[in-house]
C-alpha cells in the first residue's frame, strides 16, 4: 500500500506523501517531550552564563520547527525522490526476517547490559548487527566489535568520566 496519494484539481496535479505527516508528527512530539523534560531538569552550573540545561530547549525547539517545515512542505506537494544512484527496490516488500533478527539482537544487548557489561554486549551488538545485515566474516566482526565496544567503554570511562557497565569484567577492565 502507497503512502503517496494524487490530488487532481484544475490543470494540476499534486502528489501528497501521507508518511511525510507521520514523520512531521513524530518529530513534533519528540521535540515537545523534550522541551517538557528539559523543564524538570534541575540549574547546573551557577558560574556559567550558558547552562548545560540550556541545550534540551535548543534540541527541542529546533525539532518542533523542522516538524512544522516538514509539514508545510509536505502540504505544498514536496515529495522527495529516490537518488539517481539509488540500489533500493522500493517495489520489494520489506525483509521481515532482516527487522526480526536487528530487534531480537537490540533486546539482548539491553537485557544483558548490565550483567555482561559493555564491552560483551557491545560486541555482540556488532557481531549480530552485521550478520543479520549479511555478514558472514565472523573473525573479523568480533574483532571489530570487541575493538570498538572496548575503545568505547575506555573512552566514555576514562575520557569522559562516565561509568558504563562493566559487568562480569568489573575489576578486569
Amino acid at each position: 500500500m502507497s503512502t503517496v496519494e494524487k490530488h487532481e484539481t484544475p490543470g494540476r496535479t499534486r502528489l501528497v506523501d501521507k508518511a511525510q505527516y507521520g514523520l512531521a508528527a513524530f518529530l513534533a512530539v519528540v521535540g515537545a517531550y523534550v522541551v517538557y523534560d528539559a523543564t524538570t531538569l534541575s540549574d547546573g552550573f551557577a558560574d556559567q552564563p550558558v547552562q548545560p540545561y540550556a541545550f534540551p530547549y535548543v534540541v527541542g525547539t529546533v525539532l518542533v520547527v523542522l516538524a512544522a517545515l516538514l509539514a508545510i512542505a509536505t502540504a505544498r506537494g514536496d515529495v522527495p525522490a529516490a537518488e539517481e544512484g539509488e540500489d533500493v527496490d522500493l517495489t520489494q516488500p520489506s525483509d521481515w526476517a532482516t527487522v526480526a533478527q536487528l530487534v531480537v539482537v537490540f533486546l539482548a544487548n539491553i537485557l544483558l547490559v548490565d550483567w555482561l557489561g559493555w564491552a560483551i554486549t557491545g560486541a555482540m551488538l556488532f557481531v549480530g548487527t552485521a550478520y543479520a545485515l549479511g555478514s558472514r566474516t565472523l573473525i573479523r566482526d568480533v574483532a571489530v566489535g570487541v575493538a570498538l565496544s572496548v575503545g568505547t567503554w575506555y573512552g566514555f570511562y576514562s575520557g569522559l568520566g562516565l561509568a558504563i557497565p562493566a559487568g562480569i569484567l568489573d575489576g578486569i577492565l
